[in-house]
């Protein structure tokens, strides 16, 4: 099975996690207004609805980068272009890269199970939000995440083009924290830090789900370092 291509790049950037689409502006003011589209995933004026290729995370409270698949070309660009500060809303920080990770990760099915944390995960759109509201039990209502989080996998996996029996995918929530309301794209949405246990092999700060270009749905496995 092919591998993908994955560099993670970390920044001495303070970053909180509100500040993430911040960063994500002044990348883009760095690169300028010929930024590929990779770094902010528009078409003009429409949305590219594809898999999200370059990631801005905060992890451990620093600003970083995840590149995937043809992101990890593309972000050449900033590297041409970066300079040794960055505005980030009214604050300037310094702007260099600390460390980065290249790797070329399988993802595939196993025949057993890898645990993850899930970090600031945005499972509902308007619909399914009105089915999760009306279920009454814990069980229901976790069975029902799974669902949704099964689908997210599949929807990642398919973005990075690889192919998966989704007859032999498993996905098991092992817990959760009461959810959060967070604001995004100007709209409360409600967000979960979870645990959950699959058998398929996911890198490391990938994001997945909605909003997975800005911070939203990180994954990394339980015995990796934490964001």
């Amino acid at each position: 099975m092919d591998k993908t291509n994955i560099l993670t790049i970390f920044f001495s950037t303070n970053l909180a996690y509100f500040e993430i689409p911040l960063f994500r502006s002044a990348v883009l003011r760095t690169v300028g207004k010929d930024a590929e589209v990779l770094f902010h995933n528009h078409i003009g004026d429409k949305l590219r609805y594809s898999y999200p290729l370059i990631q801005y995370k905060s992890i451990r409270k620093k600003a970083a980068i995840v590149c995937v698949k043809d992101g990890t070309e593309a972000i050449g660009n900033l590297f041409s272009k970066i300079t040794s500060t960055i505005r980030i809303g009214d604050r300037i920080e310094n702007f260099e890269v600390t460390s980065m990770k290249a790797a070329q990760f399988l993802t595939q099915l196993w025949d057993t199970s890898f645990s993850y944390h899930l970090r600031k995960w945005m499972p509902f759109a308007k619909d399914n939000y009105q089915e999760y509201a009306k279920l009454e039990g814990l069980a229901e209502k976790t069975t029902f995440l799974e669902n949704i989080l099964f689908g997210n996998i599949l929807s990642f996996c398919k973005g990075i083009g690889i192919r998966i029996n989704k007859q032999e995918l498993s996905v098991k929530i092992i817990s959760m924290n009461s959810p959060q309301i967070l604001e995004f794209k100007g709209v409360k949405m409600m967000n979960f830090d979870i645990e959950f246990k699959s058998n398929i092999s996911i890198p490391d700060y990938v994001g997945i789900g909605k909003g997975a270009s800005l911070g939203h749905g990180v994954v990394w496995r339980k015995q990796s370092h934490n964001t």
